[in-house]
């Protein structure tokens, strides 16, 4: 936080740049003292109808005293939102705790030429989750009947409205902690909107280059010729001061002159230009910059700065941003056509759609679709990712019918929680792609502070998982899934036909399928492609459709050696047709051609009948594979997000607030016995008591308050579960035993610094698990499962889950460790109850969800038996919360 001029300190996380329902930006800040004159010029703007539905009657202006009060306000009895755009105010949202400090009154006023663009409901979302930190739990307001447009806003809003109507007043009251209904429609609104900014991008109605150039080989040069070469239906306009005429038209000094409106400008001029160009877009109406130029992010801490003020001042005038350093857009629709990229010709028409943030990359992207001959709907590189992001083009990927799969290479995730929560969705309908390395970062956006816990290595692949993500390594590798699923049907099992010319071939490649977990239900090997193409190619037909027919087998992989007068595109046409006729995907191998003028990988066969294919059989079975586990996640009812019963979060909110009392900056606080249970009970989750003690009699005494038989453990957190090192002695059942354990385990630790021991009630036995859950600055909750001991100590077999979580990841996320077996029957070993251990999960996930606050909890060891299962020691931490990337509020990270 930051002082400013008023009561109390203004919060910097309230700050944000929005996306507003018609795909324009504009910038969300508390009101200063200093708003007082912007004040009463958005007043003054107002119509008279406008001043009277907020103030319930007219005023030509405000008074002093009016605008003190507007403008002065604490930042937390009195919060005051406004929404600005060039500079001007549009929008005031504020709230005023009332004499119930749980309740507050909410009102609003929206500029008239500002209307209709769900500002109003933006603002809401940030009050609400303002008056959420400030421990305000209803809201409530005063709305004349009349007004329409705001009784829309709350009655649309999610969430449960209560209203009456007394003395010619509508009076609203409702509950803002976030509900599913609630959390689906804000999540709705910043589809459509975030989906809007993206399209307008990609399909413009007139595009100029700024910085467009004579000089074959500049990057100026190549947009505009790209532009025009690929036949843009649209208005094109050449910006460049020293040119008359460009490309065969007139030319522009700057855009202010061009007299017609322009949606898209394409900048390409040197990095110091580059404000006053955004500044020319601002005043020409511009919709969206494409930037091509280098010297911001990519120019280390100078040029980041450059970048943010530059994103600034683009946001703030209601554009969005591609790049900087962009490779460009494509958008292949006949009625777009636009190839305002680095790519030299506008590639062929297809379902694929591809973002890459690295231009680099990029360029690999585009050049290894193109040689697959891979139809693409759009490309667009985002270059250095300032503002349009992968989740933005998501949003817009989901809604375009154009598009059947997407592809995305990413450097960063700036917002891992939102990608989650959107790649989810999208996933449920069209395959999601991601190629991210092992050493990429998850990179903290600007203003957001460091937190003292950080997400274990594997909880973002985790999380990618979790949402139906097929994560590849490569360029290469997402081009070979690509193939597949932008053009074949999804398999709908793992059951595989083989067909190869070669008994040792198709032995290797059924071996490899096992190895991915695919199973091999045909293996063919007497295809004979050496009789002729007129008994080949028939013979192979009816072979494939054959193995093809059985309900067992979802796919097939052809795995061929070279063959007497047959060419490839022959056998891939055959292929192809089968594939279409069984309605099963098909893949091919070709191995051991040495012509280098045959190409042995891409869709190869005729158009419209293509199939496939790969340089090696181990590329195919791979890529299958992983479209196969896809297919899996996608065909599963995957339940609804899981809210557990007899959970009460607002208490628990409550008793954090005054157990944090006494925390200040970064500190963490570790509950002790007592209060742990307590705030674990909200959400139904118990730890079997237990009680220190200095002396065998304190022992006993305990024992019988606890109830025989007992156990005795050390506190030391090293040493607690080492029954081989003395730290544990179990299964006590009388005094006399206890308090001979008690000497002899002092006796026995002495060697460790005579820590201190405490006496526990002995639990059911059963097999020794461990939960953890911790914060972390950007994936948010993130809740750990391991079976206690060498598993999880020496072999790190950790399963990681990012709540929310669905039915379906609390049963995935307990069997995935690999010492998981242990629990369903092991060596003769009873199963255990896994039911009690997801109901533990799913509270832990939904209690982690809703507490930030939360830093960390473990639960080390919990036994889980035959019927049950029992915590048998807490460790619970808790300090100020950051604000997560994903909050319960629309906002666009820097």
């Amino acid at each position: 936080m930051v002082d400013q001029p008023g009561d109390g300190e203004y919060p910097e996380h309230w700050e944000a740049d929005v996306v507003l329902r018609d795909g324009g930006t504009a910038h969300l800040r508390p009101i200063h003292p200093s708003d007082a004159e912007a004040i009463q010029t958005f007043h003054a703007g107002q119509s008279q109808n406008s001043i009277y539905m907020r103030f319930f009657a007219f005023k030509a202006r405000l008074s002093a005293k009016e605008l003190k009060r507007f403008t002065e306000v604490d930042y937390k009895d009195r919060v005051a939102f406004v929404i600005t755009m060039r500079g001007e105010i549009i929008g005031i949202g504020r709230y005023d705790r009332l004499d119930d400090p749980t309740e507050a009154e909410v009102a609003f006023n929206i500029a008239d030429a500002h209307q209709g663009r769900g500002i109003g409901s933006i603002l809401l979302e940030h009050l609400a989750a303002a008056a959420h930190e400030n421990g305000i739990q209803r809201f409530s307001a005063e709305v004349l009947p009349e007004n329409r447009k705001m009784l829309m806003v709350f009655s649309d809003a999610g969430y449960d409205v209560k209203r009456h109507f007394d003395d010619g007043v509508v009076s609203l009251e409702f509950n803002i902690d976030p509900t599913e209904k609630s959390r689906a429609v804000m999540e709705s609104r910043e589809h459509r909107a975030e989906a809007r900014s993206v399209r307008d991008l990609l399909t413009p109605s007139s595009v100029a280059v700024i910085g467009a150039s004579r000089k074959w080989g500049t990057v100026g040069y190549q947009l505009l010729e790209h532009i025009i070469e690929g036949g843009f239906p649209g208005k094109v306009y050449a910006i460049n001061p020293e040119a008359l005429e460009l490309a065969g038209m007139l030319s522009y000094g700057r855009l202010t002159e061009v007299p017609d409106p322009v949606q898209l400008a394409v900048i390409a001029v040197p990095y110091e230009e580059v404000p006053s160009v955004v500044e020319d877009c601002a005043a020409a109406g511009v919709k969206g910059l494409v930037i091509a130029s280098a010297g911001f992010a990519d120019d280390g801490e100078r040029g980041l700065q450059r970048q943010r003020n530059l994103v600034r001042q683009a946001r703030a005038s209601g554009m969005r941003v591609i790049g900087p350093a962009s490779l460009g857009i494509i958008n292949t629709h006949p009625e777009v056509s636009l190839n305002a990229s680095m790519a030299p010709a506008l590639p062929r028409r297809g379902g694929l759609g591809l973002f890459s943030q690295s231009a680099a990359i990029g360029v690999s992207l585009y050049a290894a679709s193109t040689r697959r001959r891979l139809g693409l709907s759009t490309f667009l590189s985002a270059g250095n990712r300032a503002d349009v992001s992968g989740n933005d083009i998501m949003q817009y990927w989901e809604d375009d019918a154009d598009t059947s799969a997407v592809g995305l290479y990413l450097e960063s995730i700036g917002n891992p929680r939102k990608f989650s929560r959107i790649a989810r969705r999208l996933a449920r309908t069209k395959p999601v792609i991601v190629a991210k390395s092992d050493t990429m970062g998850l990179r903290l956006p600007p203003g957001h502070a460091v937190r003292t816990t950080q997400a274990p290595g594997g909880a973002l692949d985790a999380m990618l998982r979790q949402s139906g993500v097929i994560r590849v390594e490569t360029i290469d590798q997402l081009v070979d899934v690509a193939q597949i699923v932008s053009g074949q049907p999804l398999p709908a099992g793992p059951g595989l036909a083989i067909f190869s010319n070669s008994q040792a071939l198709g032995t290797v490649v059924a071996d490899s399928a096992a190895d991915h977990g695919l199973s091999v239900e045909r293996l063919v090997t007497g295809v004979d492609l050496d009789a002729g193409r007129s008994v080949a190619l028939p013979a192979l037909r009816a072979a494939l459709l054959e193995a093809l027919a059985p309900a067992d087998v979802h796919a097939a992989v052809a795995a061929l050696l070279p063959a007497r007068g047959l060419t490839v595109d022959s056998i891939a046409e055959v292929l192809a047709e089968a594939s279409a006729q069984a309605g099963k995907p098909v893949v091919a191998a070709f191995t051991g051609i040495l012509d280098e003028s045959v190409y042995v990988e891409g869709m190869l066969g005729t158009a419209g009948n293509a199939v496939p294919c790969y340089p090696s059989p181990g590329a195919a079975v791979a890529a299958l594979a992983a479209v196969v586990r896809y297919s899996e996640w996608a065909s599963r009812d995957q339940g609804h997000f899981v809210e557990p019963s007899g959970c009460d979060p607002a208490g628990a909110r409550a008793e954090i607030e005054v157990l944090l009392r006494d925390v200040t900056g970064e500190q963490l606080k570790q509950l002790d016995q007592a209060a742990a249970s307590s705030l674990l009970g909200h959400y139904g989750i118990s730890v079997l008591p237990s009680a220190p003690f200095d002396t065998p009699d304190e022992a006993v005494a305990a024992a019988e308050a606890l109830g025989w038989p007992v156990a005795i453990k050390t506190t030391d957190p090293a040493l607690r579960h080492r029954l081989d090192l003395g730290g544990v002695r179990l299964g006590i059942e009388d005094a006399e035993s206890l308090r001979r354990d008690v000497v002899q385990m002092r006796r026995a630790l002495s060697l460790y610094g005579d820590p201190s021991l405490e006496v526990q009630s002995m639990a059911p036995v059963g097999q020794a698990c461990t939960f953890r859950a911790i914060e972390d600055p950007l994936l948010g909750p993130v809740i750990s499962f391991g079976l206690a001991g060498d598993a999880v100590n020496l072999l790190d077999d950790w399963s990681h889950r990012v709540p929310p979580l669905s039915a379906a990841d609390v049963h995935d996320f307990i069997r995935a460790p690999r010492a998981a077996r242990k629990l369903f029957g092991y060596q003769g070993l009873p199963a255990v109850d896994v039911a009690a251990l997801e109901d533990l999960a799913a509270r832990l996930a939904w209690m982690k969800d809703n507490h930030p606050e939360i830093a960390l909890v473990e639960f080390n060891p919990v036994l889980c038996g035959r019927a049950g299962a029992t915590i048998l020691a807490a460790d619970v931490r808790i300090g100020n919360a950051a604000q997560r990337t994903d909050s319960a509020r629309r906002a666009m990270l820097g």
